[in-house]
């Protein structure tokens, strides 16, 4: 926040989210559920999910947010506007009460990708913007289009064809097997940071986030052992599938907006299905709307590059926010 300051961001306020940032709904049994701007009862993503609406509702021009496994592009998606999840560790966490400290990312949320450029330059220093006329012919891979609801994949299938070389990514290990399998990892990260915490003081945690607790200390030594090597498998596999391919292309969320009350225990495992996988990867990831999709309400597609080329994503990312058409966070 200091840097943003220094560069002549004002702080507007502070806002609500998702308990100790652990959901995807921003439904906070302590403060309150975060509305939709642009879909009244419907949520507001999380668990950043106030900033993400702050913006909708056009209370700010630019904002923060924390992602875990989805918690800026969740928002972003829910409230038809884009957030940026940067490498891992290129932006500090310093100040950030931790959630999974490996998985942890720091990044720009704002209603164009040009802002979100604009803010992860103030953020760190020595980052260089790529400009447009840079980018040249980049090789877009497609992935997981399919395992979203009708109208969003027709959507993210429209974005993908604003680009003229695009190829099928054949990533090996499915969306579902590594969120299933790593989330040990997870698991147990958020364990060491909540055991003592949760030990004094379970009786102030909210019924649904004291039950994801009580599932992270449950898992087990050999678990966490076994999702360490599986994560360690996928960054190496990973990188070798896409040797060939520049950037990767899949739907942020495989639907759009959900209605409130329905609650981040039975929507959570969904929801993350196509944003954690780059949290385990610490890869760069922007979130933008592509379109109306399910009950008229933005889909969102998500643009993924290798660690480092976080430039490079939010170059593609102005070009295909500049040619889709209709769509509120269109640059």
């Amino acid at each position: 926040m200091r840097r943003l300051e220094t560069a002549g961001y004002a702080n507007v306020g502070k806002t609500n989210l998702h308990e100790f940032a652990y959901g995807i709904t921003s439904e906070n049994a302590h403060f309150g559920t975060v509305p939709n701007p642009i879909a009244p009862g419907r949520i507001a993503g999380g668990s950043s999910g106030g900033s993400a609406a702050a913006l909708a509702a056009g209370l700010a021009d630019a904002a923060l947010g924390s992602d875990s496994g989805g918690s800026i592009r969740i928002p972003a998606a829910c409230c038809g506007v884009v957030g940026f999840k940067p490498t891992f560790d290129l932006v500090p966490t310093d100040g950030c009460f931790p959630l999974a400290p490996s998985f942890d990312h720091v990044g720009p949320m704002a209603r164009t990708v040009d802002e979100c450029e604009r803010m992860l330059t103030a953020l760190v220093p020595g980052f260089t913007p790529l400009e447009l006329e840079e980018l040249g012919d980049v090789r877009i891979g497609t992935t997981w289009i399919e395992e979203a609801d009708p109208l969003v994949a027709a959507r993210v299938r429209e974005a993908s064809e604003r680009f003229p070389r695009r190829v099928s990514a054949e990533l090996g290990t499915t969306a579902k097997e590594i969120r299933d399998t790593v989330s040990d990892l997870f698991q147990s990260e958020v364990a060491d940071i909540h055991r003592a915490l949760y030990d004094e003081h379970a009786d102030l945690y909210s019924a649904e986030v004291a039950a994801k607790i009580e599932q992270c200390l449950a898992v087990t030594r050999d678990q966490v052992a076994n999702a360490a090597e599986v994560r360690n498998a996928y960054r190496s596999e990973t990188l070798e599938r896409l040797a060939d391919v520049d950037l990767l292309l899949c739907p942020t969320m495989a639907f759009v907006a959900p209605p409130t009350g329905i609650g981040d225990l039975e929507l959570r495992a969904r929801a993350i299905k196509l944003t954690f996988p780059f949290n385990a990867l610490g890869w760069p990831a922007l979130a933008l709307p592509c379109g109306p999709a399910e009950d008229g309400l933005p889909a969102s597609v998500q643009l993924v590059g290798k660690p480092g080329e976080d430039a490079l994503v939010l170059a593609a990312g102005k070009v295909l926010a500049s040619l889709v058409r209709g769509t509120p966070g269109a640059s």
